[in-house]
């Protein structure tokens, strides 16, 4: 990328998080994701901070998809110990976790008191449908890298995933049982065509 004038510019790298940064943007991210914090997670990481791109975005999703445990909990340890240790690790978790924690308590302790108002029905109504929004799009911009750059066995993959279990009904973990060594022995065998 040539700078004003028109001398090749090395691009830089991306900037290294520290343990206060780690902590304040997954803090952020828990108390802006109403309905789950993954396309917060994203929006932080690849398209402001450029932490990552959207390939590594997926590839450490991925890896925190088939951990145990929730995904999104899962995939803050994995990135905040990838650029802070066991540091960054709990860094990222405590950011995640803290800010959620403080605010259930207090709304559960509304809701016991005041749960059977029929307004707050209809708020919850309209929160569920908002999240489930926000998902399908976070869904659409991570599969995008994938349908746009790259048309080989990783596409029928994600085709026989969704038919599985949207369309089959098939239950998640079979799915993944399956799919998962097919997947694996195609990327280490078969080279994907970029």
């Amino acid at each position: 990328m040539p700078d004003s004038a028109g001398t090749p510019v090395a691009p830089t790298s991306p900037h290294r998080p520290r343990l206060a940064e780690l902590f304040v943007a997954f803090a952020l991210v828990s108390l802006y994701s109403f309905g789950g914090a993954l396309p917060w997670s994203r929006r932080m990481i690849v398209e402001e901070k450029r932490w990552m791109t959207p390939e590594q975005f997926n590839e450490n999703f991925a890896l925190a998809q088939f951990l145990p445990g929730p995904n999104t909990i899962n995939f803050a340890v994995v990135f905040g110990s990838r650029f802070g240790g066991a540091a960054g690790a709990g860094a990222a978790l405590i950011g995640l976790m803290g800010p959620p924690l403080i605010i259930i308590t207090v709304l559960a302790v509304l809701y016991a008191r005041y749960g059977e108002l029929e307004p707050l029905g209809r708020i919850l109504s309209g929160v569920s449908a908002a999240a489930a929004g926000l998902l399908i799009a976070v869904v659409a911009k991570m599969a995008a890298p994938l349908f746009t750059q790259r048309w080989g066995w990783a596409v029928a993959v994600a085709v026989f995933a969704f038919v599985g279990v949207a369309i089959m009904r098939w239950p998640l973990p079979y799915v993944f049982v399956a799919l998962a060594p097919v997947s694996v022995a195609l990327a280490w065998f078969v080279p994907e065509r970029q």
